[in-house]
Parts: C-alpha cells; structure tokens; sequence
C-alpha cells in the first residue's frame, strides 16, 4: 500500500509540473487528470505486473522463471506473525491458487486482467 501511495504523489507531482500548477492554486487532483490525460500509474503497474506473470508461466524455453513461481522453500513454513507476501499471492488471490494453468489460456487470462486491476488499484 505505501508502494502505491508513494507512486501515485509522484505521478500527481509530475503532472502538476507539467501543467505548472502548484500546491498553493488549489487545483484538484481530478481537473489535473483531466488535462494531462495520463494513466493512473496504479493502474499501469497492476496491469503490466499481470501480463508479466502470465508471459512467465506461458514460457516453455526451459528458463529458470516458470520454475521460480512454482518453488516452495524446504520448510514450507514462513516465519511467525504476519509473514511478508510474496509476488504471486495478489495474483492467486483473485485468480485462484491454480492461476499457473489459467495463465495458459491466454483468452482467461486476459479476461480476468480487469478484475485484477481493480483489486490491485483499490488497496492503495
């Protein structure tokens, strides 16, 4: 969540200055979007993040990525607490814990990329 935030002020930031709008105008972060047109960067992320995934699962080269997504360390186990999460639990969370064979099927794949963003976006 502090990833996005930090991305999403940034973005906010870099349109104002290429409006030349300021803090002090007061102008809303809606009008700025609206004048520049650009592309939530949240909503960039998620999406390339999605597509990345998918392309890795689909390779068949022999690679050492399809193999690293399947991997479980020897224990299985994460450390007490709330352990950190890892890049594929977002994607299993809306895709289900057999997303490595939907990823397959470009067509569902694709079709479940909306979803994902959405979820992704709306954390931040």
């Amino acid at each position: 969540m502090g990833l996005i935030r930090r991305l999403r002020v940034t973005q906010r930031a870099m349109e104002r200055a290429m409006l030349g709008v300021s803090l002090p105008d007061r102008i809303r972060n809606v009008e700025i979007r609206r004048s520049t047109r650009v592309t939530d960067i949240a909503q960039r992320v998620a999406k390339l993040k999605w597509q990345w995934a998918g392309h890795i699962v689909r390779r068949k080269d022999g690679r050492w990525g399809p193999k690293v997504l399947e991997w479980q360390p020897r224990t299985g186990k994460r450390r007490v607490g709330r352990p950190p999460t890892r890049w594929t639990d977002d994607i299993k969370r809306v895709a289900g814990s057999r997303w490595i064979q939907a990823a397959q099927n470009r067509g569902i794949w694709n079709s479940v990329q909306k979803t994902y963003v959405q979820q992704w976006t709306s954390i931040g």
